[in-house]
């Protein structure tokens, strides 16, 4: 009964953030109400102490993803702040909409292949404001950013999370999965921009920025908070190599290193530019209800693994199909649903297969880019969700028959491989 209901709930829940517009309730509130009545269910339906531990233990999981996405979200905003970004934007020079697609596509898709999937979108989106005025422009390429970011984070062990997971657990190797999924996952990518430039038609309308002489922030500490904020998302994977610490650790000392540097640099600026550079400045700028929509999401989710409905899931997926690579694709749909770790948990615990089977390669590139199918299937559609204010039912509409068929289209490619 009580699974049951805790079913009912999730899907009200779900659907209330797919029609948050109709509705007029802001997703994150719809999600922050579904998570917690997940475990108010189960908590009186179980011991409670075991429900607490299993909540604690969640929340500890959550907690990293969300102070990573925050302290991403603030290293964004500081380079905005201090007009660093510019130094990028000022060399694309495309208008064309077919030209621009492909060259944010292509960045993209490196870009998280480097740094991760949720770091790369934040950065892209917050480059794509610089580019594109036209609010339906910007969301379109803002859909494609997910696409691409999802797509390229696939192939190597640090550009999803899903991927360092089943690193960790010893169950792809590095070079393994990048020589297995590079084309895959660039197919993933081409057929979406291939489609999208039969449709897209005429150049972009740059926004009017503050172009002010007298008041401006010089070249040198433009350069210098860019280098810093690249190069410090750059080290993040390094941080966690080298120490075996979380990513969020590394991502919160970058954090400190830019805070203390720009407030070396804040006098040195024209006293008119200080305050919109303060650090305590730009985090008033945050999206914070995107950051508490996660957190609703995920704990919701984290119910789900804890009563071990998805594992219940996973299991009779196998009895159902059998074949280990149409369970993989289906997991990655399934993705688009529900977040895609707990269903690679569940996947790495029902199998026992040696490293670099084919099996695992293909559920990191299934759980990876099945996530783009839905915009809340993946910690970059939410990033973009919340940072663009996207409509679910728009990117049902306009981006999801996209990404599926990137999506096959890659599976089939590394099928055929």
């Amino acid at each position: 009964m009580a699974t049951s209901l805790l079913i009912v709930v999730f899907i009200l829940g779900y659907l209330a953030i797919a029609f948050e517009h109709p509705l007029k309730i802001d997703k994150a509130a719809s999600a922050l109400l579904t998570g917690i009545l997940c475990w108010v269910i189960y908590v009186f339906s179980a011991d409670s102490e075991l429900v607490n531990s299993q909540l604690f233990h969640a929340f500890g999981d959550i907690s990293e993803i969300l102070f990573f996405l925050l302290g991403a979200m603030v290293i964004v905003e500081i380079v905005d702040a201090f007009e660093g970004f510019s130094l990028i934007t000022d060399r694309i020079t495309a208008t064309n909409k077919v030209k621009l697609l492909w060259i944010l596509g292509i960045l993209t898709f490196f870009l998280s292949a480097v740094l991760d999937n949720l770091t790369t979108t934040i950065v892209m989106i917050s480059l794509l404001r610089k580019l594109v005025d036209d609010k339906n422009d910007r969301l379109l390429f803002a859909g494609m950013i997910v696409i691409a970011a999802n797509a390229g984070g696939a192939w190597t062990v640090t550009g999803d999370v899903t991927t360092t997971m089943l690193w960790i657990k010893g169950k792809i190797s590095v070079i393994g999965v990048m020589k297995t999924l590079l084309l895959p996952s660039l197919i993933c990518l081409l057929v979406p921009l291939i489609i999208l430039s039969f449709k897209m038609k005429g150049h972009v309308i740059r926004p009017v920025l503050n172009d002010n002489n007298e008041i401006t922030i010089k070249p040198i500490h433009k350069k210098l908070i860019l280098a810093l904020g690249i190069g410090g998302l750059l080290f993040v994977p390094l941080f966690k190599h080298f120490t075996h610490l979380p990513p969020f650790m590394g991502i919160l000392f970058v954090l400190a290193v830019i805070w203390v540097v720009s407030e070396i640099i804040n006098p040195q600026l024209d006293h008119l530019i200080r305050p919109a550079t303060k650090v305590i400045s730009v985090l008033k700028n945050i999206d914070t209800s995107s950051i508490l929509f996660f957190l609703g999401i995920l704990l919701a989710v984290g119910s789900l693994g804890a009563t071990g409905l998805l594992q219940d899931l996973s299991s009779k997926l196998d009895v159902a199909i059998g074949d280990k690579n149409m369970i993989a694709v289906v997991i990655g749909f399934a993705s688009a649903v529900v977040d895609n770790v707990p269903l690679v948990a569940a996947g790495m615990e029902m199998y026992a297969m040696p490293q670099d089977d084919s099996f695992w390669q293909f559920l990191a590139y299934c759980a990876g880019t099945g996530g783009s199918c839905l915009v809340i299937g993946s910690a970059a559609g939410v990033a973009a969700m919340g940072m663009e204010k996207m409509n679910f039912m728009w990117y049902l509409k306009k981006i999801s028959p996209l990404a599926i068929a990137g999506y096959m289209a890659g599976a089939l490619v590394y099928l055929c491989m």
